[in-house]
């Protein structure tokens, strides 16, 4: 669980909320149903459009990486390939055989069987290097939706402000409306830029951060999947993957 990132959304909807009250605007200032119809459906809307619909729908899959990104131990395993190495000089590479149906991690248990199978290193590389290709374009596609959603959210914003102001415009023979008419105009300002710049954006920019840290992961077993491929010293395997750690 990613404590901060729970902080910052707390935070967030807490610096809206607070600094309405501090103003004395209000709670009642920050509901708007129409500036919600126009910013929020709006950029869905707008997201709909933008992106398909299996990247869509793989966008919302991976958004709980924001507050629970996948586990990670590169210690842990680090460790585990080690002990690998240490089997296939003992055993062979078939001596990794009963541990390729323990794996979770599907990348990974397609690296060892690869291993196991004989493959030559090179081509085990080439294959691996493929799939985290594949995988780490899906996802990054998949942080780009909410990244578009913090671009759309900001102009939908000045459209429902100026919609809003259009409302006010007819009814200037009743100054009695033009205040609250002014101030529920501009709250749609607020839903676009607050939604964007505490929402989307972050959000956007959480993923890309987990996604690279899975991609380097992924990197890290490759080069150790290789190396006792290579039937290279559990030692060395050790010293060189020590540098993906950090």
């Amino acid at each position: 669980m990613d404590r901060l990132s729970i902080i910052g959304l707390f935070l967030a909807l807490a610096s809206l909320v607070g600094g309405s009250i501090l103003k004395g605007a209000g709670l009642s200032s920050l509901w708007s149903p129409a500036a919600f119809v126009i910013v929020i459906v709006g950029t869905v809307a707008a997201i709909l459009l933008h992106t398909s619909p299996a990247i869509f729908r793989h966008a919302f899959r991976i958004v709980r990486w924001v507050v629970q990104p996948p586990a990670s131990d590169r210690q842990a395993l680090i460790r585990q390939i080690v002990e690998w190495s240490n089997i296939a000089r003992r055993q062979g590479l078939l001596g990794l055989e009963p541990q390729v149906e323990m794996q979770d991690d599907p990348f990974l248990r397609k690296g060892l069987q690869l291993v196991v199978d004989g493959v030559e290193p090179d081509a085990i590389r080439h294959m691996l290097e493929i799939e985290l290709s594949g995988q780490e374009h899906r996802d990054l596609a998949a942080a780009k939706v909410f990244e578009g959603m913090g671009i759309y959210a900001p102009t939908l914003g000045i459209i429902g402000a100026v919609m809003g102001l259009i409302a006010v415009m007819k009814n200037l023979a009743d100054p009695s409306k033009l205040g609250h008419g002014i101030a529920a105009a501009f709250t749609a300002t607020i839903y676009g830029i607050a939604s964007a710049n505490l929402l989307f954006l972050p959000v956007a920019a959480k993923l890309k951060s987990v996604i690279a840290h899975n991609s380097r992961e992924r990197e890290m077993i490759i080069e150790g999947l290789i190396a006792i491929a290579h039937g290279e010293n559990p030692r060395n395997i050790e010293t060189s993957l020590a540098g993906f750690v950090g």
